[in-house]
């Protein structure tokens, strides 16, 4: 038997391979005998203790997070999927948002940009599976946690069995369901796996927990509904909740999150001494030893609050190093799920973040929020992502106890085993201290199936730099040949053609070594300072790495050297074929092809004679295809033949000569610039007439009044953006202090005005929810009646996470006041009135959803839309100083005609950081969106990206910018620029613009 067919019915690679889309089919392939890995309701997606198998074939999952709700533009989403399957990731992992789709009961709307539809399509375009998320609660660090702001009004407790809050989830859950359902993998789709809840793990101790009936319930649900695939669940901590076994509310197969460095970017560079868990397999057997070791959510990266450092900080603690250690830990414990949070973060635009979180979730990612790959975190994801796509032999290992003394001479080396039972076995090697920055060398004690080896053999020793973790291998199988060790680490093997290419990389100056077991001719065809010997019982190869390729031939095995950044350039597309589709395994797929050179491959394929490679560059870059498919004699790069040269070892060469266009971007401080005053509530005699009068009760179970009236705006579904107050008293002639508690979440500032005379605000602070505030009263003429106008911002609900907390509950708006005279005594406010968004729960833009508008006077007219009414406005421009605290709403039209056909331009609008004390928040709207909360005393985000689709790359488009001004003196915006990144000429399928509503007059607006 062949050695390539005896791994195939082993292990059938990674997960890549498991699934053909033709149409929407997938597959099809035989369905495994062994009825204890069947699932009650399907046999198609099913597991033992080490991996899941997709229509019977083992299946490594390496997937990433990415919501399509963060990137409001649907034909972008397969850029997205792209980017992930070029990673050499199967899978990604995705969340639903409830509040976006059901903010009024009963009244489900998952239209446009939230329809779901195109998502799951542009999955199976790009060969991805799915774990879908829908909650009914998912964290996510989104307002509410998912929740719609009505739950506040639920008298029951949130995340339990109590019955108005699961009678609360059915019509959401009776929506998307069905939806997932209907793309799940039995039924041709590309969804493998559900998960129920999420995070269902700490609890307060005030209510039962962990509530096996609650869960149950969650489940029951899914599975009434249409669930027919294996349900997961999300574990906050490693404590086994809701594992299979433990009875009511076990899922199929128990997974749990780990974030080794926590959340805190501000000293990238500190690595704790306790970060790396060093129990994953213990921690694995004691819960759940008959399903895969399965993690959730790994952190790729962390949120950042306001006043935090950046998200490029963050990006730097989850680094390439980070990856190199902490993911490569995963495999000690015998990871056979893993998915990264987050993979691509994207936006919170529209208000849909909590408060913990400003307008970017960039989160650090591999794949930036404006889609950009420049960060090496990437590269080093795809390096590790494709070993383990090229080593389906490592699903097999059972891991070993970590040593740092059994395989290595070195105490300072600490290296875990993963062995198997003759199918390769693997090493991972670290430092005893993981957090060191400095190298140490070592050499090897390697069991391999000529006895133990002390390797290299040769000369040197091995180098293992500081923050770094490498695999090395034993009985490696490599198409038909197996290695009998191998202290590189390698990128990708494939078959191709009559031979079969492996690709190994390390640091440059590393000596290397790799063996196979009998003898072999070995031939230098690239470099020159390889050295090899053989005799009749081994071949040894050894190597310095060099900035120079070097390659040898061994039988029809070409072997290329490479230093670890020169791999970064090399990718790996799976060409679909009848059998395999865009699931085509690296190992089954005959057609496999690896390209050097790009800023990304997006996809390969073949039609007739010509190998089609869809490919994105950032500079003039040379391609080379090495193992081109038989039969193919034409090279097609984005749709155009280009001539190549051909090497004796038959790789192709294609020089490509690629013009950048220069980007030319308005000058936002030139535009024709139109404001409006946004405060109208402080003119004498505004009429407040339609404002939605405040009622002595509240509906908040969790937050009693301590006011006589509630003035919490979920009381009267005001529920996202900025709640204006006004209240009134007659005066008895004492008053001399007005004393507000106000709340608003993290970040949140509120502003206050007697008869439209300002009394002062309350700024902004990063790690205060609520603030408490005292304002002088002016002398006033005794039985006057006189108007308090007071403006809350609502910075996001705050999410649910402790199970009995009600935090979800924590009000927004006024939760007490006095009016004191200087006689101690209190003056009545006897009147108050609210607004927010206009409708509330029954909000009026339903293309942009429930939570991109708030109540100022602009967005209750719809003005930050596309269009306004330009005889309302008058000529003013947010550069120059507009006096006096207040808001003030600009709005400009801009035109952009950039080459986006054949070019990615990713574009930001950007706030010049303000050097004088005045104090403002601004609200950035493109074409209808607001994509940006921007506090200039606080920070830290000053740049906010805006993807095409919302902007009109080739016409017309329109900002607003609101300026709430927070000081008496007024405010002048320091400067707002378009900014562009470096041109890509892309493969990219064309991005279709929304079809953004215009501004039409609202008839109910006041």
């Amino acid at each position: 038997m062949r050695l390539s067919t005896l791994l195939s019915q082993l292990v059938l690679s990674s997960l890549a391979a498991a699934a053909a889309v033709r149409g929407r089919r997938f597959g099809p392939f035989q369905v495994i005998s062994d009825a204890e890995k069947r699932d009650a309701y399907q046999n198609v997606v099913t597991w033992d203790a080490h991996s899941l198998f997709i229509r019977g074939e083992r299946a490594m999952i390496y997937s990433g997070e990415f919501h399509p709700f963060r990137l409001p533009v649907p034909t972008l989403w397969l850029d997205v999927f792209q980017k992930v399957k070029a990673l050499g990731f199967n899978t990604v992992s995705f969340y639903v948002d409830w509040a976006l789709v059901e903010a009024k009961e009963g009244e489900y709307r998952a239209e446009g940009i939230f329809d779901l539809d195109p998502f799951f399509k542009a999955a199976e375009t790009a060969g991805i599976f799915l774990i879908a998320r829908p909650g009914p609660y998912i964290n996510a660090e989104v307002a509410g946690g998912g929740f719609p702001g009505r739950l506040q009004r639920l008298a029951g407790e949130l995340r339990t069995k109590s019955p108005d809050f699961l009678n609360a989830t059915e019509n959401y859950m009776s929506n998307i369901v069905p939806l997932i359902a209907e793309y799940q993998i039995t039924r041709g789709g590309p969804v493998i796996l559900y998960q129920a809840e999420n995070e269902y793990s700490i609890s307060n101790g005030r209510v039962p927990f962990p509530d096996g009936e609650y869960m149950q319930a969650v489940i029951d649900q899914a599975r009434r509904l249409g669930i027919e695939v294996p349900i997961v669940n999300n574990d906050a901590s490693k404590d086994g909740h809701n594992r299979p076994g433990t009875g009511a509310g076990e899922v199929d197969i128990y997974g749990y999150d780990a974030y080794p460095l926590g959340f805190d970017c501000s000293n990238p560079s500190n690595w704790r001494n306790d970060a790396l868990p060093g129990d994953y397999y213990e921690v694995h057997m004691r819960n759940s030893p008959n399903t895969p070791f399965l993690i959730n959510e790994f952190g790729g990266g962390s949120y950042d609050p306001y006043g935090g450092v950046g998200y490029d900080k963050c990006a730097a603690l989850t680094n390439h190093e980070y990856e190199r250690v902490f993911n490569k830990g995963t495999l000690t414990g015998g990871i056979g799920i893993l998915s990264i949070y987050m993979l691509f973060g994207g936006t919170n635009w529209g208000n849909l973040g909590h408060s913990r979180g400003y307008t970017s979730y960039d989160y650090g990612s591999a794949i930036r929020e404006d889609r950009y790959l420049d960060r090496e975190k990437y590269s080093e994801l795809k390096l590790e992502a494709h070993f383990n796509r090229a080593s389906p032999g490592y699903l097999l290992t059972t891991p070993g106890d970590l040593s740092t003394t059994a395989y290595t001479d070195n105490p300072n080396i600490a290296v875990t085993p993963l062995q198997s039972n003759g199918t390769g076995d693997f090493y991972v090697v670290r430092h005893s201290d993981y957090w060191l920055t400095t190298s140490a060398s070592y050499k090897l004690r390697l069991p391999t199936s000529n006895g133990t080896l002390t390797v290299p053999q040769t000369e040197g020793r091995l180098t293992l730099p500081g923050r770094d973790s490498k695999i090395h291998v034993t009985n490696y199988p490599v198409g038909n040949y197996i290695m009998q060790y191998c202290t590189a680490e390698i990128f990708t093997w494939q078959r191709a053609g009559d031979g079969t290419t492996l690709i190994l990389y390390g640091g440059l100056g590393e000596f290397h070594e790799l063996a196979f077991q009998d003898s072999k001719q070995v031939t230098q065809v690239e470099g020159k300072n390889v050295k090899a010997s053989s005799s009749s019982v081994r071949t040894l190869v050894s190597w310095t790495v060099e900035t120079e390729r070097q390659a040898v031939q061994v039988d029809d095995l070409t072997i290329y050297l490479v230093d670890r950044n020169s791999a970064y350039n090399y990718w790996a597309p799976i060409l679909p074929s009848s059998k395999y589709g865009n699931f085509g395994s690296s190992v089954m797929n005959p057609d496999a092809v690896i390209i050097n050179g790009p800023y990304l491959v997006r996809s390969a394929d073949v039609s007739g004679s010509t190998l089609n490679i869809q490919a994105d560059f950032n500079k003039t870059a040379n391609i080379e295809v090495i193992g081109a498919p038989k039969g193919v004699d034409k090279l097609s790069v984005n749709g155009q033949i280009v001539s190549f040269t051909e090497t004796r070892q038959g790789n192709w060469y294609a020089d490509l000569t690629i013009q950048f266009p220069d980007i030319e971007l308005p000058d936002l401080k030139s535009l024709d610039w139109m404001s409006i005053d946004s405060l109208p509530e402080l003119q004498k005699g505004y009429n407040d007439s339609r404002w939605t009068r405040a009622q002595n009760f509240t509906r908040n179970s969790a937050w009693p009044l301590s006011t006589p009236v509630s003035l919490y705006g979920g009381d009267y579904g005001y529920n996202t953006g900025t709640m204006l107050f006004r209240g009134r008293f007659r005066a008895t002639g004492k008053e001399n202090s007005l004393f507000l508690r106000t709340m608003g979440g993290l970040a949140f500032a509120s502003s206050v005005w007697l008869d439209g005379k300002f009394l002062g605000a309350s700024l902004a602070q990063a790690n205060n929810d609520d603030a408490n505030s005292t304002y002088t009263i002016p002398s006033l003429n005794p039985g006057t009646v006189h108007v308090l106008t007071v403006v809350v911002d609502n910075m996001g609900l705050n999410q649910d996470f402790i199970i009995g907390d009600e935090d979800m509950k924590r009000p927004r708006g006024i939760m007490s006041y006095s009016l004191t005279t200087s006689s101690g005594d209190q003056t009545n406010i006897y009147s108050w009135k609210i607004t927010g968004n206009l409708g509330g729960e029954n909000y009026k833009d339903y293309f942009r959803g429930p939570l991109n508008e708030g109540g100022l006077f602009f967005e209750r007219q719809g003005y930050h839309q596309p269009d306004p009414p330009t005889q309302k406005f008058s000529r003013s421009t947010p550069f120059e100083q507009h006096d006096g605290a207040g808001v003030q709403f600009y709005t400009a039209k801009f035109d952009l005609r950039l080459p986006a056909k054949d070019y990615d331009i990713p574009l930001s609008f950007v706030f010049d950081n303000s050097t004088s004390s005045q104090h403002y928040h601004g609200f950035l709207y493109v074409n209808g969106f607001q994509f940006g909360k921007y506090i200039n005393y606080l920070g830290p985000q000053t740049s906010f990206p805006v993807p095409e689709g919302i902007l009109n790359y080739d016409g017309d488009n329109w900002v607003g910018l609101a300026v709430w001004a927070l000081d008496a003196t007024g405010v002048a915006v320091p400067g707002l620029s378009l900014a562009a990144r470096q041109p890509v000429l892309t493969g990219r399928q064309p991005v279709e613009l929304l079809a953004s509503p215009k501004w039409e007059r609202r008839p109910d607006a006041y």
